[in-house]
């Protein structure tokens, strides 16, 4: 009872990084972890550095065998995911077993990772894909960025609200 009361007070009040490492995950430095679903054997799962994970991204480190243990009833399957530095992974993004994904990598919102991503490259898609290299997402995007890091909410608000001409007045 006390570990399942600890256990909930850390997935409750830790940060999703903090939990991460104490469930075993390798964690590079500089990220940002915004989920806490690591599946059942995280410490299979090494991070890189400056990789950022967003919400509702879940990891499989397991899975498959349940159909061939009425044959083989001591069966399961295993696979370690790398993730390599430089990473973004968007929202509701699935990463199967097994799978590595390199450096200067994005990951589109709700893919589904099921082999390894080269490095240098943006994937999307189910199962995920490359649609395009590293250098031609930074071309297109850097114009499309807006520098409003440091800026406080009222600050961001009020730039995105005359960027998008949102203001009816």
């Amino acid at each position: 009872m006390i570990n399942k009361l600890s256990n909930y007070y850390r997935r409750k009040f830790w940060s999703s990084e903090r939990y991460a490492r104490h469930q075993g995950v390798k964690i590079g430095k500089n990220c940002d972890i915004q989920i806490i679903n690591f599946g059942s054997e995280p410490y299979l799962i090494e991070i890189g550095n400056h990789v950022q994970i967003t919400s509702g991204t879940k990891f499989f480190t397991h899975g498959g065998a349940w159909i061939l243990r009425e044959k083989f009833p001591k069966i399961d399957f295993f696979g370690k995911i790398i993730i390599g530095d430089n990473v973004y992974i968007g929202n509701n993004t699935l990463i199967m077993p097994g799978v590595t994904i390199g450096d200067n990598v994005a990951i589109g919102a709700g893919s589904v990772v099921t082999k390894d991503i080269p490095s240098n490259c943006v994937a999307v898609g189910t199962p995920a894909r490359v649609i395009k290299s590293y250098d031609e997402y930074k071309e297109k995007m850097i114009p499309q960025f807006d520098l409003i890091d440091g800026l406080n909410s009222k600050e961001k608000k009020e730039y995105l609200i005359k960027k998008h001409n949102l203001d009816k007045s």
